[in-house]
């Protein structure tokens, strides 16, 4: 196949780029290289993709690299991070929405292949207990990041309905696994307990989270690209839910350090307490099934960490512990 893969320099997309090029596909990767996009992400693959630097809102860079030889564009390109979109939500909008609006309309001109929008369980809001969301269900977002990317998806679907643009949406629970940058949890985690750093955990911890390892969401995208149907949503989760302490207990078990490293904060506005989604659609539908559970899953991410402090330097630096400070430093 020949791909397009937006967002492609960062943590998710880097991994399905790596993975598609060793699948021998043609890619071609368009990142703007903000503070979360690093081309140490793509190190030993770039000599094997066509790498473009620009912003998805760029209409002219897009209509670049959106062609009609194209068999699918897949979109990774965002900002991601709750907590900075609390702090300022404008880039959300403009890229999320507005960057997604462009990437539409150069795949409608240039009647290429399918738009797999990658989007988050986050749209769907905090699940009550029992409640487990399919794709029917909702959208009640409950930060301006979740806000975008739930404003994106009917985006997405608005032009299917009313152009026939060929759209799939993924909407997939927490990712972790190489090559995350270090604002989330694990990773932020990993790097702050091996320095014997505090750790900064929100509220009570126990707000509920499913976890998929970064190689097991990429297999389920392989398989929307290549077989889902156009204007359907396709959940993706590992069906394993754990609170947040459980991870930051297995995290500390496997560096063996104290639970006195974790400092309980105050708890960010509107934190959803539980996500759960209903994944049997790409289940039944197109075969897929997670392969990797959440202990080995963790064990590889420990493991490629520890062997890698050179990729966490390269990509942290002075502006890094500024921003962690001001998120954390007076809560």
């Amino acid at each position: 196949m020949k791909l397009l893969v937006t967002g492609g320099a960062g943590f998710i997309g880097a991994n399905f780029a790596r993975r598609r090029v060793a699948a021998g596909d043609e890619v071609v990767v368009l990142d703007k290289l903000t503070y979360a996009g690093h081309l140490e992400n793509l190190d030993g693959v770039l000599d094997d993709l066509r790498f473009v630097q620009g912003d998805i809102c760029d209409p002219g860079v897009v209509g670049s690299v959106v062609t009609g030889d194209l068999d699918a564009v897949v979109n990774f390109a965002a900002e991601s991070h709750v907590d900075r979109s609390i702090q300022g939500a404008g880039v959300f909008v403009q890229t999320n929405v507005v960057g997604v609006q462009v990437l539409l309309d150069a795949v409608r001109r240039a009647d290429s292949g399918v738009f797999c929008q990658v989007s988050t369980d986050e749209v769907y809001g905090s699940a009550p207990d029992g409640v487990v969301f399919d794709e029917g269900a909702a959208l009640e977002p409950s930060s301006p990041y979740s806000a975008s990317k739930a404003a994106a998806d009917l985006l997405c679907m608005g032009y299917h309905r009313t152009h026939g643009t060929p759209v799939v949406i993924t909407r997939c629970t927490n990712n972790y696994g190489p090559r995350q940058f270090p604002e989330k949890l694990i990773p932020l985690f990993l790097l702050r307990a091996v320095a014997d750093e505090e750790l900064p955990l929100y509220g009570d911890g126990l707000n509920e989270r499913d976890w998929l390892y970064v190689d097991d969401h990429c297999a389920a995208l392989d398989r929307v690209i290549e077989a889902g149907r156009p204007g359907r949503v396709y959940n993706i989760a590992a069906d394993h839910p754990v609170t947040n302490r459980e991870i930051v207990q297995r995290l500390l078990t496997a560096l063996d350090r104290p639970w006195d490293l974790v400092c309980l904060v105050a708890d960010r506005p509107a934190h959803d307490r539980r996500y759960a989604i209903d994944a049997s659609r790409i289940r039944d539908e197109l075969g897929w099934a997670p392969s990797v559970d959440l202990e080995e899953g963790l064990a590889r991410t420990v493991r490629w960490y520890a062997e890698r402090r050179e990729w966490m330097e390269s990509v942290t630096g002075p502006e890094f512990e500024v921003y962690c400070q001001t998120l954390y430093g007076d809560r």
